[in-house]
């Protein structure tokens, strides 16, 4: 009997636990989602005044390297230092994401005649729909892969993993620049 009631208070710690983990992980989204609308109704359309949304989306996909770099070292965080970097790690790279995405719709419109802009948009979309759809069993195969590979000598473990990432950001951000870039005036 009294084994029973010590499991029974075990599994209620281990849910309790969870909870607050939960909760937790939720607290952090909607900080996170709070900054975004809050950089994207007030900062955004100043700062894409000054520099352009090609500069955003350079300057945003450099800055987000430099965050996925440090994304594997937060497991060596603990308590209220991991929740303060793993809120603000959050709420920048929805920042830079949608910075990114806002800038390169511009260009998207930009680079069209406006009797082709709905096609234009269409066709990335319908990319866009496939590589979402993709993504996850690409990322899963990956993160499998990487898990195999925890004693590797360079990139062990999921350092391989981001380190993917940043070369596929790294590619974007070169795509931006004026060799591959074409840039219209007129529209």
């Amino acid at each position: 009997m009294y084994a029973s009631c010590l499991k029974d208070s075990i599994n209620y710690a281990e849910h309790d636990a969870e909870l607050v983990a939960f909760k937790v992980a939720a607290l952090a989204f909607h900080r996170a989602g709070f900054g975004l609308l809050v950089f994207q109704l007030t900062l955004y359309s100043t700062v894409a005044k000054y520099v352009g949304p090609v500069m955003i989306a350079r300057v945003g996909g450099v800055l987000s390297i430099l965050l996925l770099t440090s994304y594997p070292y937060f497991t060596k965080l603990s308590g209220i230092t991991l929740s303060l970097v793993v809120n603000f790690a959050s709420m920048m790279k929805n920042v830079l994401s949608i910075s990114i995405v806002t800038g390169l719709f511009i260009l998207q419109n930009k680079a069209v005649d406006q009797r082709q802009r709905g096609a234009a948009n269409g066709i990335a979309m319908t990319g866009m729909s496939f590589f979402k759809a993709l993504g996850p069993a690409a990322g899963g195969a990956v993160f499998s892969w990487a898990q195999k590979r925890l004693d590797a000598p360079i990139l062990p473990g999921n350092q391989v993993v981001f380190f993917m990432l940043n070369v596929i950001e790294a590619i974007g951000v070169l795509l931006t620049l004026k060799p591959f870039l074409v840039e219209t005036l007129n529209t």
